[in-house]
């Protein structure tokens, strides 16, 4: 008889730590990047605080989420980048006619929001990571065709637009992350953390609402025009 993978008993683990409605509710809310506390995702969940607890004590066991604790208030967040990943990456096989439709106008507006832009993670997701990643890609900053790689003009470009780079660390600098939205991949990895964060400190985009949704001020519009050619119409 054939010996089974020696994987396999840690990813059936895995599996069923993500294979519940309210810990999936929680994970995809910590996309965001931020840390939340036990009561808001609570109410986000729509469940008790004592059966969040639960919940997001096994998610920390698990090591898909990291704990931190001020006062009487717990914290949680994704533990890394990678468990983000596979996040996103197990949204984006979800078929969009699974998805169920809006009950109301404020749901409408909200999933709207998001498609338009969000955070994923750490960073830009929905149309407006998409037009960023095909305006860089199109003005031959990055590469899409083997893989995602910035080229040389690319590592050009963010240091002509003040957005540092961490080359230090082991996270590749430009990685393909599938938007659940759109349908097509977006950048992630260092590259893609910078420029969230540069868009968000210079006041390119704003976050809206209560979850990962972000809005492009105008201030956005004309920065993303001079410096890559994203028409205005496209972030709207």
């Amino acid at each position: 008889m054939a010996t089974p993978a020696p994987e396999a008993p840690q990813l059936a683990r895995l599996a069923a730590l993500i294979a519940d409605e309210t810990r999936a509710a929680c994970l995809l809310a910590l996309l965001d990047g931020r840390a939340w506390t036990a009561g808001e995702l609570a109410r986000h969940a729509g469940v008790a605080a004592s059966t969040l607890s639960e919940h997001l004590s096994k998610l920390v066991a698990g090591g898909l989420l990291a704990e931190e604790r001020q006062g009487r208030h717990r914290y949680v967040r994704l533990a890394d980048a990678r468990v983000a990943q596979l996040v996103e990456d197990l949204a984006a096989q979800v078929s969009p006619s699974a998805v169920v439709r809006p009950r109301n106008l404020r749901e409408s507006s909200a999933g709207s929001a998001m498609a338009r832009g969000r955070t994923c993670y750490d960073h830009l997701a929905g149309r407006l990571g998409i037009a960023v990643t095909d305006a860089l890609t199109a003005r031959g900053l990055l590469r899409q065709d083997t893989g995602f790689a910035l080229t040389d003009a690319g590592l050009g470009w963010f240091d002509s637009a003040g957005i540092r780079l961490d080359r230090t660390g082991r996270r590749p600098l430009a990685r393909a992350c599938l938007d659940w939205t759109e349908r097509r991949p977006h950048l992630a990895g260092a590259a893609g953390a910078a420029l969230c964060r540069h868009a968000l400190d210079a006041g390119w985009c704003v976050r809206i609402g209560s979850e990962r949704a972000v809005k492009v001020t105008p201030s956005g519009e004309r920065a993303l025009q001079e410096l890559l050619g994203v028409e205005a119409a496209v972030l709207r």
